[in-house]
């Protein structure tokens, strides 16, 4: 996919997860949370190239302007949509599929510096659909099943399977009501390879 199909595709995704978008023209100029994403897209490509100084200081750039923090060598899958986006954080080894949803001041990461091996995953994976609320802390090498909610606030430091619910410090995991589950995916139904 080319870049300009893929800052439609964003464009285009942004708008259909927020209601007070006006225009096109207002989401191009004025989503942060578009901004952070297509500055990491350089700056991974810069880090998977070994340019990684380049990389760390595009990303802390992008952090002064946006307030979203990406650093380069995380993995985001297509469609990601950061809304407000101020205080975002996102780890290293942290790994988002598809249609994911973040809220501000959502952090992805790690527990603990002692005992972890440089290298090592140290941050969380969001599969496919999940949606993270505003503040929630999703900590440390785990996994969030597919089509996921975690709750404002929600502390998360174990792993959930697909359709859960996640709410509370800690949070608790509960199955999400079939309903719930069809609303969050507001008919997404992406299959288009990469």
């Amino acid at each position: 996919m080319g870049v300009l199909a893929r800052i439609r595709e964003d464009i285009v995704t942004a708008r259909a997860h927020d209601p007070a978008a006006q225009s096109t023209a207002e989401v191009f100029l004025a989503y942060s949370g578009l901004h952070a994403v297509w500055s990491y897209r350089v700056a991974n490509k810069m880090w998977v190239a070994g340019w990684r100084l380049p990389a760390r200081l595009l990303s802390q750039f992008t952090r002064f302007l946006t307030g979203i923090e990406i650093h380069p060598g995380a993995r985001i899958g297509r469609r990601l949509f950061i809304d407000h986006g101020m205080g975002v954080v996102i780890g290293e080894t942290a790994e988002i599929g598809d249609d994911v949803m973040l809220y501000h001041g959502v952090t992805l990461g790690g527990k603990s510096r002692h005992g972890v091996v440089r290298g090592s995953k140290r941050h969380p994976t969001l599969e496919n659909g999940v949606t993270v609320g505003a503040g929630a802390k999703v900590l440390g090498p785990i996994t969030i099943g597919e089509w996921s909610t975690i709750g404002a606030n929600a502390v998360v430091t174990k792993e959930a399977p697909a359709n859960s619910l996640l709410l509370g410090v800690p949070a608790a995991i509960r199955p999400a009501r079939a309903e719930t589950t069809e609303a969050a995916r507001g008919g997404i139904t992406h299959s288009e390879p990469q």
